[in-house]
């Protein structure tokens, strides 16, 4: 046997086409019971499966390590990407230049792969399990299974992360590349939720936002900001904008770390104030408490009044000056200290993996043993929400299997 794939997603099922395809005798193993069981859950099933952008624009969104793919991202674009999968399946583009199959089913995209798979004859072993990666003098000699030794010349691993460990994500790769003398970036959460200090966001629980805006920042400097929408939950905050956010802060010391949450990001201060103005005259008989359904959701309106420190007792026409302003301010910037992030078996991506130093960028090929490649996740390489991270597996499972 002349190259192993090891890993069933995305990457794996890449990488063994684009090596058959360059000549190689290539066997793809998976340790389940099928290929692709992560795209079957990705997009809620739908499988946002690439995002329909610029190479620019994919590189924006890649959080973790953006230079190490410019190579790859030019070589194998989302263009080229959408093309390779439309030959075999329609896909159509959504909101976000998100791209899903025609069908709204992951299972076609998986079907898509498997058919290339066949055309270049790459043998395919389910159910095995892969338990070591052996070298000699510095080249790639076996792959150990718990059914046989394979002799190999080439090593692609594609094991993904550590999150959703249902299908299969269990740091396996770290563990081959560990045993091979490579480093690994202390695996993260990355898109998941957060967990916030205090219960406030208890009374809030179930409240989802639209059209907020959400900023990140560290002492007095914001490192990133979003707008969109977000939930509250048992735990915190979740949703689109809180999901980007997380994989700015998870390496980062949450003690500096303040969220910041706007929740009329369309309104200057200026413009803010004179529509609590014209509210408070249209009601001007009433309690402060009872004067602002115009402007926010009932839910927020007693934790908005309490965090400004204002008595939401007193009627508009005591309200002064001052007080108006605190609110003002309070609606634009209610802040939470996050507590940590959410485990990773709940996070959509890992964060960390084999250290890219030790990777060739154009190749994928370790610099520390020959014919031992590295695709996808288990990368110290991580995007957004959009298709991209599906993408990342793509340009460097295209990468590794043409090299």
């Amino acid at each position: 046997m002349n190259t192993v794939v090891i890993g069933g997603g995305p990457a794996g099922l890449i990488s063994a086409y684009f090596s058959a395809k360059s000549g190689n005798q290539t066997v793809l193993i998976e340790k389940n019971e099928k290929l692709g069981k992560k795209l079957y859950i990705s997009g809620k099933g739908r499988c946002n499966v690439t995002n329909d952008c610029s190479e620019e624009e994919f590189l924006e969104n890649v959080v973790t390590n953006p230079k190490f793919l410019m190579g790859a991202i030019r070589r194998f674009s989302p263009e080229k990407f959408m093309e390779f999968l439309g030959a075999k399946t329609p896909l159509k583009t959504e909101r976000g230049n998100r791209v899903y199959p025609i069908s709204d089913k992951a299972s076609d995209i998986t079907k898509c792969l498997e058919n290339y798979l066949k055309e270049v004859g790459v043998e395919i072993r389910l159910n095995t399990e892969v338990k070591e990666i052996n070298a000699e003098n510095g080249k790639i000699a076996e792959v150990v299974t718990d059914k046989e030794r394979i002799a190999c010349e080439k090593v692609i691993v594609c094991t993904g992360g550590v999150s959703y460990p249902l299908t299969g994500s269990t740091g396996d790769g770290y563990k081959f590349a560990k045993s091979l003398g490579h480093s690994i970036v202390e695996p993260k959460s990355a898109l998941c939720g957060i967990n916030l200090k205090g219960d406030f966001y208890k009374q809030l629980q179930g409240i989802s936002l639209k059209n907020v805006k959400l900023s990140v920042c560290r002492g007095q400097k914001e490192i990133y900001s979003d707008f969109g929408e977000m939930l509250f939950t048992h735990f915190g905050i979740s949703g689109p904008i809180v999901l980007s956010a997380s994989s700015y802060i998870n390496r980062e010391d949450l003690s500096n770390i303040t969220l910041k949450l706007d929740l009329k990001p369309a309104l200057t201060h200026e413009q803010l104030d004179l529509r609590v103005l014209r509210d408070f005259d249209k009601y001007k008989n009433k309690q402060i408490k009872n004067s602002l359904d115009d402007l926010l959701l009932r839910g927020l309106i007693p934790i908005v009044i309490s965090m400004a420190k204002v008595n939401g007792e007193r009627k508009n026409n005591e309200f002064k000056a001052e007080d108006r302003k605190k609110l003002v301010d309070t609606v634009k910037a209610i802040e939470m200290k996050p507590a940590s992030l959410r485990d990773l078996n709940e996070a959509i991506v890992t964060a960390g993996g084999v250290s890219v130093k030790e990777i060739n960028p154009k190749t994928m090929e370790s610099k520390l043993v020959k014919g031992l490649f590295f695709a996808g996740e288990v990368l110290d390489v991580d995007a957004l929400t959009g298709g991209f991270n599906i993408t990342v597996a793509a340009c460097t499972g295209y990468v590794a299997g043409n090299s």
